[in-house]
Formats: C-alpha cells, structure tokens, sequence
C-alpha cells in the first residue's frame, strides 16, 4: 500500500530511524519500522484486520474510520484508509489513548 503521513514531523518519526528512536525509544522506533513495513507490503487495511498483523483492529466512538496497530507499551499507531483510494493510508498520530 501507499502511505501518507498528516504530518512532515509524523513522516520523519515514521521514515527516519533517529528520529523515531529520540521520539518514542529504541524498542518502540523498532517495532513502529515494522509495523510501516507491514503496513506497506499489506493488499489493503481489510487485509491487515483480517489476519490481525500487529494486532490491526478498527477503533470505535469518535474513531470510527480510524485502524490501530500495536507498537508495544502502551503506543499504538492510528491510520485511515484515504477515502476513494483503496490502496492507501494516512498515518494520523502515535499515541497512547488509552
């Protein structure tokens, strides 16, 4: 799939090792690398629910249309499919929400 980022700062975080690595810590950097392979070598965001890759689950309330993956701890990583392109993601935010 092809992915977007809804930030310059969130792409560096995602693409960029040292930066990943000084945001987040080494382990959780580590596990977000992979996480944006697996998301890259994916057929689709169904794909990567289905067969549960990283844990990939739908969220619910206010985050409906948004997809999680694990990045260990308590981090996830939050994308949505982009609307009217079924091959493509946003990468909306790390964070922590719960």
């Amino acid at each position: 799939m092809q992915i977007r980022y809804r930030s310059k700062k969130l792409e560096a975080q995602c693409t960029i090792a040292t930066v990943g690595i000084k945001a987040f810590g080494l382990d959780t950097a580590t596990k977000l690398q992979q996480r944006m392979q697996e998301i890259e070598s994916a057929e689709s965001v169904d794909f990567l629910i289905h067969y549960r890759i990283g844990r990939c689950h739908r969220l619910k309330g206010n985050r409906r249309n948004q997809v999680a993956m694990d990045l260990g701890d308590s981090f996830r990583l939050v994308f949505e499919g982009v609307e009217g392109e079924c091959r493509v993601v946003k990468i909306i935010e790390i964070v922590d929400y719960h």
